[in-house]
C-alpha cells in the first residue's frame, strides 16, 4: 500500500463505488489532500468535500496534477466525458471502472494505452468486494500494483490474462451478489411458508450465509467437499440437495452465468458501436 500512499489520484465520477474506494483508500492512510473528485452533481460534491478531498465540476482540472486517473462514470456517458481529456494523460495511470468499457474503446478516447481495466463488485461498498483486474501490455508491474493497491482498498484483487475473460469476471462475481440475493430471498420465503417468523427467517438466512462464506474461505477443504461434510446419508441435507439435483439446479446455474457472460460481450460491442 505504501507506493500508492504517495500519489495524487482523481476520480472523474463521485458516485457508489468510487466513494468506496475512496473510503478505502483513506482508511488505509491516503491523505484526503491526495484525492480529487469530479462529478456534475452539487449533492455529491458536497458530500465528499465533508471528507476533506478536493472537489470540482471540470474534469480537466481534476486530472491535472494526477498520478492516477480513476474513470467511475455510466457507460452511456462515456464518449462525452473522455473525449474533452484526449492527449492530457502523459505520465497518468488510467483505471477504469465503466461497465462493458473495453480497454480499445478507453484508449481510443483518450489517446493513451496506459490503461487497467476493472470488473468491480458491489460487496466493495462494504470493503469486501471482488476485483478482477486486465492490463494492456503498456501497463508495467510498478502501474499494476499501484492499481491492485486502488482496488485493494475495497476487497480482494486478481488478475486475469486476457480481456475476453473481464466478461467471465462479470457473469462470476460482477453479477455475482445477485444470485446470493435470489437465493437468500427464496430461503427467507420458504422459512416464512415453514412457520418462521418473517425477521427470524431472515435473520437466520442472512447469518447463515455469512457463516458459510466465513468457512468456505477460511477452510482448507473446497465448498463440495465442505457440502458433503453436512450432508449425512439419509439425512435432512440430504433430502433438500436431492430436490436440488432433481430440479438440475447446478446446470441452470451454469447456464445462467454462460448467459451473463453473453450478455457482457453484446454489451460492450453495443457500448463501441455507439461511440464510433
Amino acid at each position: 500500500m505504501s507506493a500508492v500512499l504517495n500519489c495524487n489520484i482523481s476520480f472523474i465520477g463521485g458516485g457508489n463505488m468510487a466513494q468506496a474506494l475512496i473510503g478505502g483508500l483513506i482508511a488505509r492512510g491516503l491523505p484526503p489532500t491526495r484525492i480529487t473528485v469530479s462529478d456534475p452533481v452539487e449533492k455529491v460534491r458536497f458530500f465528499l468535500e465533508e471528507k476533506d478531498v478536493h472537489v470540482t465540476d471540470d474534469n480537466t482540472a481534476a486530472i491535472r496534477d494526477a498520478d492516477i486517473v480513476v474513470f467511475a462514470v455510466k457507460p452511456q456517458v462515456l464518449a462525452n466525458v473522455l473525449k474533452p481529456l484526449n492527449g492530457l494523460f502523459d505520465g497518468k495511470l488510467v483505471i477504469s471502472i465503466v461497465a462493458g468499457a473495453e480497454v480499445a474503446t478507453i484508449s481510443e478516447l483518450l489517446g493513451t494505452e496506459r490503461i487497467v481495466r476493472v470488473m468491480p463488485n458491489t460487496p466493495a461498498l462494504v470493503q469486501t468486494g471482488a476485483h478482477g483486474l486486465f492490463a494492456t501490455e503498456a501497463v508495467d508491474q510498478k502501474d499494476r500494483e499501484l492499481a491492485s493497491q486502488v482496488l485493494a482498498a475495497t476487497g480482494l484483487t486478481l488478475w486475469v490474462n486476457t480481456e475476453a475473460q473481464i466478461d467471465a469476471v462479470t457473469a462470476v462475481s460482477g453479477s455475482g451478489p445477485a444470485y446470493f440475493f435470489y437465493l437468500m430471498e427464496s430461503m427467507i420465503r420458504a422459512g416464512k411458508n415453514l412457520g418462521l417468523d418473517e425477521k427470524v427467517a431472515t435473520a437466520l438466512t442472512l447469518q447463515t450465509a455469512l457463516g458459510a462464506a466465513q468457512m468456505a474461505i477460511t477452510s482448507s477443504n473446497t465448498p463440495a467437499e465442505l457440502r458433503k461434510n453436512v450432508t449425512s446419508p439419509n439425512g435432512t441435507t440430504q433430502a433438500a440437495i436431492e430436490v436440488f439435483d432433481h430440479a438440475q439446479i447446478s446446470q441452470s446455474i451454469q447456464a445462467a452465468l454462460a448467459a451473463a457472460k453473453t450478455r457482457s460481450q453484446q454489451l460492450a460491442q453495443e457500448l463501441s458501436d455507439s461511440i464510433q
